[in-house]
């Protein structure tokens, strides 16, 4: 039985830079002037997201087109690969994480990646055919130390400490964080984890349906609190040098997120498709992902990471639990969080 909660603690030892086999190698004439189609979210293409940059460096090297494809937000890509079943256009999917890759698994529309994934450097063990990570973050609640000058110092702090400390969240149902949130409460409650929602239920200003309300209303001043990540403060220090938001660190530890890039079983440019899974986890692209997804990337860069990052704290705790078990609680546990939540 597969235990529902893994506990990782510090990183792995940096590896040597990913491999690209000898097949992968060879297929640079296959792929020339070929069009490579990437379904993904929105917010990685952006101007200011790491598609622009990724784009550019990976159609110098192959001679080809990268096409991306940018969906309103990641929880849709699953959506729209099982609308489009082996009809989709894509080759790529990119932007899938820990917590729905049982799910996608599951659709069978997915191939094995067949890249050497030796030298990742991830805060755990990875060892999976078909998902390559790009990026990982820790789901933590970021502060305005202008505005509170003691964060809670734990999650039961926060659930059940004194005060009146309002917070934005994001919904489970439509929000990455938001799910995120929604496992971490699981990860350290268990089966009382209904009965600690309802008891923050107090502290919770509103619900937004993504990241990017939430965090907006936090800007405005309208909570002290909002569901984001650790790296969020680095992004202000680095382009606003605004140094006055933080992420509250958890005694308990923090919900790991790692991203994932797939390719799919009906790839119309399979050569290419695996190419490119090889050039997710390369120096080239990996450098797009702290200032543009403001994320870690998943090998050790060869300049490291911004001074900003390098910075920032990290989890004591890594907390995530088995895919394939949030496949198989998922719905129930959303519907004890909206039971709770509406009591």
């Amino acid at each position: 039985m597969k235990p529902l909660i893994t506990l990782f603690a510090g990183a792995l030892a940096v590896g040597l830079a990913v491999s690209v086999t000898a097949a992968q190698a060879q297929t640079t004439d296959q792929t020339q002037g070929q069009t490579l189609t990437v379904y993904t979210y929105s917010s990685f293409v952006s101007e200011w997201g790491p598609g622009p940059r990724v784009k550019v460096a990976f159609e110098a090297q192959c001679g080809c087109t990268l096409d991306f494809v940018g969906l309103d937000t990641s929880a849709g890509l699953i959506n729209r690969l099982r609308l489009e079943g082996a009809r989709a256009k894509a080759d790529v999917v990119l932007g899938l994480d820990t917590n729905t890759m049982a799910e996608a698994r599951a659709t069978g529309l997915l191939a094995p990646h067949e890249i050497d994934l030796s030298g990742l450097a991830l805060p755990i063990a990875w060892d999976d055919d078909v998902f390559v990570p790009f990026d990982y973050g820790y789901f933590a609640f970021v502060y305005d130390k202008t505005r509170l000058a003691r964060p809670p110092a734990s999650l039961a702090e926060l659930v059940d400490g004194a005060g009146d400390i309002k917070v934005i969240i994001e919904d489970p149902r439509t929000s990455t964080p938001g799910l995120g949130l929604l496992l971490w409460m699981r990860a350290v409650y268990g089966d009382g984890a209904g009965d600690a929602w309802a008891r923050l239920k107090r502290r919770v200003l509103t619900v937004t349906k993504g990241w990017s309300e939430a965090y907006g209303m936090f800007l405005k001043g309208e909570a002290p609190l909002v569901l984001s990540y650790t790296t969020s403060s680095a992004y202000h220090a680095m382009i606003e040098n605004d140094h006055r938001y933080a992420a509250a660190m958890f005694s308990e530890g923090h919900a790991l997120q790692i991203e994932l890039a797939a390719r799919l079983a009906s790839a119309p440019h399979p050569a290419l498709a695996r190419r490119f899974l090889a050039f997710v986890v390369s120096p080239a692209f990996q450098a797009a992902i702290p200032t543009g997804n403001w994320m870690y990337p998943v090998i050790a860069l060869p300049g490291g990471l911004p001074p900003a990052f390098a910075a920032l704290p990290r989890p004591t705790r890594s907390l995530l639990i088995d895919p394939e078990v949030v496949a198989a609680n998922r719905k129930r546990w959303i519907d004890d969080w909206l039971e709770a939540m509406s009591r």
